[in-house]
């Protein structure tokens, strides 16, 4: 790079501050900034950038020269929107021509807010429109680039939904013609149903198209990249480009600290304090955990992940207490799907401003690259699951260079006596937060699990080509979903079947014309119409909660409220002053009561197989780590014990009382494919993190079973699947056939079928 003029700004590169992917030297970077378009030159000078990241130099040659896909893959604030747009903006300057030149897809309305500010500028100088859409977004600004689409569209995977349902001759003039079409936390995209949903949305963008446009992936953390190039270009994912960058990690300082709940604990989550005129409950794990939160983390801006909206609830509001107890301003805020946009974005901004000290307690909603600044450390309440999740958090803190990241782990354990279960006495939440630990200073990362939701989102999409198009014979329609890409496992013959079905006087969501035409069915008409078709994902009925006058966000409709019950919300204490059932209102105002609400189970996060190989070697091992403190080396030490005193090392079969624990020492999908093998036998399993517990069973009537199983030398996954509990899943489930969900299943969990055999064997 040709030397950059001073600026009177503070000198800077990318993401200022932060400790990113190695810099280059200038000689080195020289080359990629002097093909940058002139304009996109002299703006970067005015931010006082001295330098490219290596990463941004490495996608600006590869963008810039090639014609294909690629997947640029980079820690958190490594500056991946410029390695991208950069050379982007460069080859789209002169383009002329309508539609939009440039589509980027983002999973959160609050990271398109976040890079909408971050281009908005650039995109000024270089007098190329940019525009954001989402549900949210302006109306003014969308039935503008409506009317004149060009430059760069912001946008959910729900609203290129809406357009292409609800003004399809608008979505055409839209997306018919990007070069460009960015997907931007790739990782998030790699499972699940919106995952899939995504998917077949390129697809259809690409067939409106004279050229498909060129795919760019943006991701932090992705730990198979051969799933994200297939994912990305499914057709050719051999020809998508992988840019890595150079990792340059900051030192990792870390803590696990142990907690052990008081005995007869119903709710680890209750409210502290309990309402005014009950009886205080005893003291939890949690209040000690916020105690040491709030004398740890005061006077800092930190995050920490509760793992629960009930456990973040909970500890927000133990925290504000505290802050009012010391008589200090508050600090600590609630982050969760469940509050309200106003609150949310109010936290974001507070957190990225950094002028207050703030910490933010959350669910998964801060995991994704919002932009909140950099902080000093991250907390984890409960023991991890996921390497991909824990490192996604961990990229938030130690970003400014010399700062370490800091990560504690507190773990809950429950409280032990000689009448206390096994499973309880090996404390594998302390074990397997100490493997997830070797994990992560390995290097380790869990790839991608197959989505179950397949059919449903098949019919989702389904629904959609019909309304886009008013009618369409099914075997276009089948080359439009299916072959390679989210729906690859269906073929011809599962199709017919699916459409049978849907047209069938019992589900009647489409019909076929005389001349072969389908067309929406009465009930698919008023599904497609409803206001939550977009999404793909489930949604349930909700209470908006309102304090003078102002949304604080929504319960779900299952928790049970009157008049003058009290509810903590928001990291704050309610009392319900009006119930509107008709408009599912809850009025409240401030009391000093409350009750810590139960909302709408979330999906845990699934185990890998080498987590639970992992957590086996820690039993094994008798290190003490350093990094555990005096408590959890206590819980530690109890495990191991228990271990040897079970003989675990060697056995793997162990009777307690009239239940027979299986050790299967495999992650969650496995151990639960096991278990359906065994209800071909007959046997009622309950699965855990160690295995699989089979009552009324001992080891002589389970060997005979055990055998049987492991000489079989090809176990059918179709004859599992049968046995398989709630084997449909997603937001269409009830909609599937079942013979075809059992089909699916059957395809997804085939090699985990054959390694049922496998388990057995070692087992007997």
């Amino acid at each position: 790079m040709r030397p950059i003029s001073p600026s009177r700004r503070k000198r800077r590169s990318p993401r200022e501050g932060r400790a990113m992917s190695s810099p280059v030297s200038v000689s080195a970077t020289e080359g990629a900034f002097d093909r940058l378009h002139p304009k996109i030159r002299r703006w970067i000078r005015d931010q006082g950038w001295d330098e490219l990241r290596e990463i941004q130099a490495r996608s600006i040659g590869t963008i810039l020269d090639g014609a294909g896909d690629v997947v640029i893959a980079a820690a958190t604030a490594a500056g991946k929107t410029e390695a991208a747009f950069l050379p982007i903006l460069t080859l789209i300057a002169e383009r002329k021509g309508g539609g939009f030149s440039a589509i980027y897809v983002s999973p959160l309305k609050a990271l398109i807010n976040d890079q909408f500010r971050r281009l908005d500028e650039l995109c000024e100088a270089m007098e190329i429109p940019v525009v954001k859409w989402h549900g949210d977004a302006s109306q003014a600004e969308k039935r503008k680039a409506i009317a004149k689409p060009s430059g760069i569209a912001l946008i959910t995977p729900e609203s290129i939904e809406a357009m292409l349902t609800r003004r399809p001759g608008d979505a055409h003039r839209l997306f018919a013609s990007p070069d460009f079409i960015v997907v931007d936390e790739l990782h998030a995209f790699l499972q699940g149903p919106r995952g899939l949903h995504v998917a077949s949305l390129l697809k259809r963008i690409d067939a409106m198209a004279q050229k498909p446009a060129r795919r760019v992936g943006l991701s932090a953390t992705i730990g198979d990249l051969t799933q994200a190039t297939a994912w990305l270009r499914p057709s050719a994912p051999q020809n998508v480009d992988l840019l890595v960058a150079k990792a340059d990690s900051p030192e990792l300082r870390l803590q696990i600290r142990g907690y052990v709940e008081p005995p007869d604990l119903d709710d680890p989550d209750h409210a502290e304090g309990g309402s005014q005129d009950a009886q205080p409950p005893k003291r939890i794990a949690l209040d000690a955990i916020c105690d040491h939160l709030f004398s740890t983390l005061r006077g800092t801006n930190n995050l920490v992940f509760g793992g629960s909206r009930r456990t973040v609830e909970s500890a927000a509001d133990r925290l504000r207490r505290r802050c009012e107890k010391a008589g200090v301003s508050n600090e600590f805020y609630p982050h969760h799907g469940s509050l309200s946009k106003a609150l949310r974005e109010d936290l974001e901004i507070r957190l990225k401003d950094g002028s207050l000290p703030t910490t933010a307690v959350c669910t998964s909603t801060l995991e994704l690259g919002v932009d909140i600044g950099s902080v000093k450390s991250v907390a984890q309440v409960g023991a991890p699951r996921s390497l991909s999740s824990l490192r996604q958090r961990l990229g938030r803190t130690g970003r400014r260079r010399g700062t370490p990241s800091i990560l504690r782990v507190y773990v809950r354990e429950p409280y032990v006596d000689v009448k206390s279960g096994i499973l309880d006495q090996l404390r594998p939440n302390t074990i397997r937060s100490v493997a997830v630990v070797r994990l992560l200073l390995a290097g380790f990362v869990e790839p991608a699990a197959p989505s179950p939701e397949t059919t449903s989102t098949l019919i989702h999409q389904v629904l959609s080509v019909i309304a886009e198009r008013g009618g369409i014979r099914p075997k276009p329609l089948f080359d439009l979903l299916c072959g390679p890409g989210p729906f690859n496992s269906i073929d011809t013959a599962d199709f017919a079947q699916l459409l049978r079905h849907l047209g069938s006087g019992e589900v009647r969501m489409i019909e076929q014309a005389p001349d072969g035409v389908l067309m929406l069915g009465s009930e698919g008409e008023k599904i497609v119409q409803s206001r939550d078709f977009f999404a793909v994902f489930e949604s349930s009925e909700e209470w908006r909660l309102t304090a003078a006058g102002r949304t604080l966000g929504t319960l779900p409709i299952s928790f049970p409220v009157h008049k003058d019950s009290l509810v903590v919300f928001a990291g704050q204490r309610w009392i319900v002053l009006d119930v509107d059932e008709a408009g599912k209102v809850l009025s409240v105002a401030p009391h000093p009561g409350g009750m810590v609400p139960r909302f709408e189970p979330s999906h845990g996060e699934a185990a890998h197989d080498r987590l639970l190989a992992e957590m086996r070697a820690v039993y094994l091992d008798n290190d003490v780590p350093e990094y555990l403190d005096k408590a959890a080396q206590e819980l530690l030490a109890e495990g191991r014990d228990t271990f040897r005193a079970l003989d675990l090392d060697r056995r793997s079969l162990i009777q307690e009382e009239r239940d027979l624990h299986l050790f299967v020492w495999r992650g969650s999908q496995t151990t639960a494919v096991f278990s359906a093998a065994l209800g071909m036998a007959g046997l009622e399993c309950g699965v855990h993190d160690l295995g699989v517990t089979v009552p009324e069973t001992t080891p002589a009537q389970m060997v005979p079973i055990l055998e049987k199983l492991g000489c079989m030398s090809a176990l059918d996954p179709m004859d599992v699947a049968a046995f398989v509990k709630n084997v449909r899943s997603g937001k269409f489930q009830d909609f599937v056939p079942e013979a075809l969900a059992q089909k699916q299943w059957a395809l997804q969990n085939g090699q985990f079928v054959g390694t049922a055999t496998a388990i057995a064997k070692t087992l007997r």
